[in-house]
């Protein structure tokens, strides 16, 4: 019998064993991973429990993948929650007291004046008269806007704090004017503020509510001289309040506790404070946009005041207001200091001229505004909700007052002030400070403080722990699955560079 030998071609021989090794590895791996399903494949001996393993393995690999993407996903909506604590702050600063007149201006300062314009424009043929005539009520507001635009002082008009602050102590401490800073208000005029921050002494200017061993109590005495409001101009007489944080611009045009004559108001507050994440969890902001920091140089005389939303969009709207019409808003005449889009040029608006017409150019246009996001993206880009918010809530309570005793020393300070005294003073003095003194005592309830903090909802270690528990539950990973997958990858890749210089240097020897 024959034997036949047919001859084999060494580097087919070489590849099945470098093959054959590569397989090795791999189901090696397969039979020791940690991971689920996969040693189930490696081990299976016939087709259709391989075929089982597999699509098994698949199917639940992409479970995995769904719900690790979906945990990814959640961690970059940056979801917040609101954590409340109640928590007692001591010691605790006292608030900002800001106080107004509840008219901006004093008759004898301002008639004369204005009748000197109603005469230049000819709405009435004499400036003799000692009264403003009804006739001329709606011209009283264009003369401001006159007397804005040519940027003349309108400072001699104004309530004096000196004129209208009987009394002030803190704490049973004796307190003066030269304690309060000075702001105007578009609608109250020239304003006081007890207990600002100050940017020339910021360390000291701010009081506790322990002060001098006190409790925080602030106790304000005034006389509003209603007899010397202008005509037709404002409805009622008394002051205007607003407690607020030290550091925040004191709004009391919108928030204003109206205090009338004749009685002694007590306002008791409780602090409430609010804390945002900034980005990326929210848009809030605490930086001050130019406009507004023109604003605070020019009305607010060295306080030391943050970033307000509420200025941030009256100041956007009279920017746009201005590039719509050539002038803004007449009401907001403290906010005409405004920054046109992609420059830092300043421009100090005219005031636009009051009309009859139902709907203004300035009205028109900030309504325009509100009413488009593109322009307000482009306008107001820089307004945004603020990050830290420090609220006082106020209940408010009020005494009759002055009673008998009283009186003597409150005469003898009205007489005593700049503002002319009433034409019937003499005989009806009583009646004038009953319908024109009025307290006030702003208390600090209690030192503890409703603390609202915004927190993450999810962080790096709340996403790895679930994607961890998807891996584990669905396959089995876990992050030594993961150096069992490395340390086979590694293995082959060296197994493979290994056989590449062998069969490098054989070839080199069969040349040489």
């Amino acid at each position: 019998m024959v034997s036949m030998v047919f001859p084999t071609k060494p580097t087919l021989i070489k590849d099945e064993k470098t093959m054959h090794r590569r397989r090795s590895i791999i189901r090696e791996f397969a039979l020791n991973t940690s991971t689920h399903g996969l040693p189930g494949i490696a081990r299976s001996e016939s087709i259709h429990n391989r075929i089982f393993w597999s699509i098994s393995f698949l199917c639940f690999t992409a479970v995995m993948i769904y719900f690790v993407t979906t945990a990814i996903l959640s961690y970059f909506g940056y979801p917040t929650q609101i954590n409340v604590d109640i928590i007692t702050e001591w010691p605790q600063y006292f608030p900002a007291v800001s106080i107004c007149n509840g008219a901006p201006f004093h008759l004898d300062r301002f008639i004369r004046p204005f009748l000197n314009y109603t005469y230049e424009q000819n709405l009435i043929n004499s400036t003799n008269t000692s009264t403003i005539p009804a006739y001329l009520a709606s011209s009283i507001l264009n003369f401001l806007i006159h007397k804005t635009n040519k940027n003349e002082s309108m400072d001699s008009y104004l309530f004096s704090l000196s004129s209208m602050l009987y009394k002030c102590t803190f704490n049973n401490l004796p307190c003066s004017i030269e304690n309060f800073t000075t702001f105007n208000s578009a609608f109250y005029g020239r304003c006081y503020t007890f207990n600002a921050k100050m940017k020339s002494n910021s360390n000291n200017s701010v009081r506790y509510v322990n002060h001098n061993g006190g409790n925080g109590v602030l106790d304000l005495e005034f006389y509003v001289h209603s007899h010397q409001y202008v005509p037709y101009f404002w409805k009622g007489a008394g002051m205007v309040s607003l407690v607020h944080d030290n550091t925040q611009l004191p709004l009391i045009d919108s928030f204003g506790v109206l205090l009338t004559p004749g009685k002694s108001h007590k306002l008791g507050y409780k602090k409430k404070t609010t804390f945002l994440l900034s980005s990326p969890y929210t848009s809030c902001t605490n930086n001050i946009p130019l406009p507004m920091e023109i604003m605070f140089n020019t009305y607010y005389y060295g306080a030391d005041y943050s970033y307000s939303e509420t200025v941030c969009y009256e100041l956007c709207g009279q920017t746009y207001a201005y590039e719509k019409c050539g002038c803004v808003n007449p009401v907001l005449w403290n906010a005409r200091s405004i920054v046109l889009p992609d420059t830092n040029n300043v421009v100090l608006a005219p005031l636009c001229n009051m009309t009859n017409t139902p709907t203004p150019c300035y009205t028109q246009a900030v309504d325009e505004l509100l009413n488009s996001l593109s322009l307000r993206q482009k306008y107001c880009s820089d307004c945004s909700q603020h990050c830290s918010i420090i609220d006082f809530i106020i209940h408010k309570s009020a005494l009759a007052s002055p009673l008998e005793w009283q009186m003597d020393g409150i005469k003898a300070f009205v007489e005593s002030s700049i503002i002319p005294l009433p034409s019937d003073w003499s005989t009806e003095w009583r009646s004038h400070i009953k319908t024109n003194y009025l307290a006030l005592s702003v208390v600090c309830e209690t030192t503890i403080v409703e603390n609202s903090t915004q927190t993450a909802q999810l962080g790096i270690v709340d996403v790895l722990s679930n994607i961890g528990g998807q891996t584990g539950l669905w396959i089995g990973i876990s992050f030594l699955s993961v150096m069992e997958f490395i340390e086979m990858l590694y293995r082959v890749i060296r197994y493979q560079l290994h056989s590449i210089r062998l069969a490098r240097r054989k070839n080199k020897q069969i040349k040489s």
